[in-house]
């Protein structure tokens, strides 16, 4: 009962649910379908606002004010109406007054909902088709090298590997942060200086056709696709499907300049036969040899007849060893020099919430929670198998986005953590838990799992929780609109 009072007061709170219905907005990226469902399956409004907060940007200051005084409205004409009726001037008022007033949240998620539904249909949609011309206008009479990046992870790491890897010897532009769709496409075209020798255009696939879409606007000279694993299921339907969408850029790129990852085994159907491939073996006619890694970086060497690079990075994990000695080799290729390509490696370090190490409490901190997917988390466990501490500790939620692949996804990573053999599992309480230990139990996990009812107040609360000698693996992250 403490429950249900405590959530229908943050629906009835006028100046927090405006906050809370803009929140669920923003956080659904203004998709009104997906903010509906939110809403509908929400049990607990007290709880929605958990992990973060609202960003107040020009759109959300606009949602909620325009919210907030929408509701206070109803409730105040609903109120005039039952007083109306109490002194003989509305028959029937009370009623209807009071229906407005118990109605005016519900009613006003379902007006925010469908104004941002007409607003992409009449205001985003024709200015999206005027930032795509004008991008692809703008990427189509630049001088420098187009190179796409795709799939389903890794996009973002690889961008920055070539950007900090060709920077040693060319003038690069790359796309910022994770900005990868049309309209932060269009904004990245308008600030180029047309004298970039290398440009890298980050490809999204959110839904089927995105892919093809940007690949029209960038007319890219060179691709990457750097791997394909569950993701965006709930949209795709398929991996089948998925993987067809971010391969239509072979259908746009010449394939002896398309690159991709063939250690991510899911590749290896949509590969075109005169694909260039890259891999933890090597890339581009250079061998990897002696590849190593731990908390301090990876190291390796790249061979090819006599010449020999040894390279060190920052990052962290085996599983970067491939998109290294790709970066490495592409810009020897694009004539650089061994040194150059030896000091790009060199600067290259973990990025953040990806693989990236601190120390808390004597304790070392492997953050990987940025996103997820299954090929991180097989990289991950893999990576804390290999590390020797006192205690090793494996956290995760599992993965979003799944789709009808949701419980056999999270029973593959049940499995994966088993095979890392930590002492401690800590799992939490949400739609992914039964199914992750469906994992470690088929695969006879024997150490200590620990369920978390609360993920922020674990999170916020970590150094307690560790001790000196520990090495804790943090995968994945969900926002509060996944249960």
């Amino acid at each position: 009962m403490h429950k249900f009072v405590r959530s229908v007061a943050e629906l009835y709170f006028i100046p927090r649910s405006s906050t809370l219905i803009t929140y669920m907005l923003q956080a659904t990226e203004y998709q009104p379908l997906t903010f509906l469902k939110w809403f509908w399956r929400t049990e607990d409004f007290a709880r929605v606002m958990r992990r973060r907060t609202l960003d107040p940007t020009k759109a959300a200051r606009l949602v909620r004010a325009g919210t907030f005084w929408g509701m206070l409205s109803q409730a105040i004409f609903g109120v005039a109406c039952i007083v109306a009726e109490i002194h003989g001037h509305f028959v029937g008022g009370i009623w209807f007054g009071l229906a407005l007033v118990l109605a005016y949240p519900v009613v006003w998620v379902h007006i925010v909902a469908l104004v941002v539904w007409m607003g992409r249909i009449f205001v985003v949609g024709p200015r999206e088709k005027q930032y795509a011309a004008d991008a692809a206008t703008r990427f189509q009479n630049h001088a420098g090298l187009r190179i796409a990046i795709a799939g389903s992870y890794g996009k973002t790491s690889m961008k920055e590997l070539l950007a900090t890897v060709l920077q040693e010897g060319k003038k690069v532009a790359a796309t910022p942060a994770n900005m990868n769709v049309i309209s932060s496409h269009a904004r990245f075209a308008r600030s180029l200086q047309g004298d970039e020798e290398i440009v890298l255009v980050e490809f999204g696939e959110g839904k089927p056709g995105d892919v093809a879409k940007f690949a029209d606007i960038v007319r890219p000279q060179y691709g990457v696709i750097t791997g394909l694993a569950p993701a965006h299921l709930d949209a795709y339907k398929t991996l089948q499907a998925a993987g067809h969408d971010i391969f239509l850029l072979a259908d746009v790129v010449p394939h002896d300049k398309l690159y991709v990852n063939v250690d991510s085994p899911e590749t290896h159907a949509f590969l075109p036969e005169d694909g260039q491939v890259y891999s933890h073996t090597g890339a581009l006619g250079w061998r990897v040899q002696k590849a190593s890694t731990g908390l301090d970086g990876t190291s390796f060497d790249l061979v090819r007849g006599r010449r020999r690079l040894m390279l060190h990075s920052e990052l962290v994990g085996l599983h970067h060893v491939g998109p290294l000695a790709f970066a490495a080799a592409f810009a020897l290729s694009l004539g650089l020099s061994e040194k150059q390509v030896m000091a790009g490696i060199l600067r290259t370090k973990p990025f953040e919430h990806r693989m990236q190490p601190y120390k808390l409490a004597g304790a070392w901190i492997v953050d990987d929670t940025y996103n997820g997917n299954l090929e991180g988390i097989k990289a991950g466990t893999q990576l804390l198998k290999s590390l020797k501490a006192a205690r090793k500790v494996y956290v995760t939620p599992g993965l979003v986005d799944q789709g009808a692949e949701t419980a056999v996804v999270h029973q593959q990573v049940g499995a994966y953590i088993a095979a890392a053999k930590p002492d401690v599992v800590v799992l939490m309480q949400n739609s992914a838990l039964h199914s992750i230990q469906a994992g470690l139990i088929d695969a006879a996990y024997r150490g200590e799992v620990r369920i978390e009812e609360d993920p922020l107040s674990f999170y916020q609360n970590l150094d307690s929780f560790v001790a000196a000698g520990d090495v804790v693996l943090m995968q994945n992250d969900w926002t509060d609109n996944y249960r």
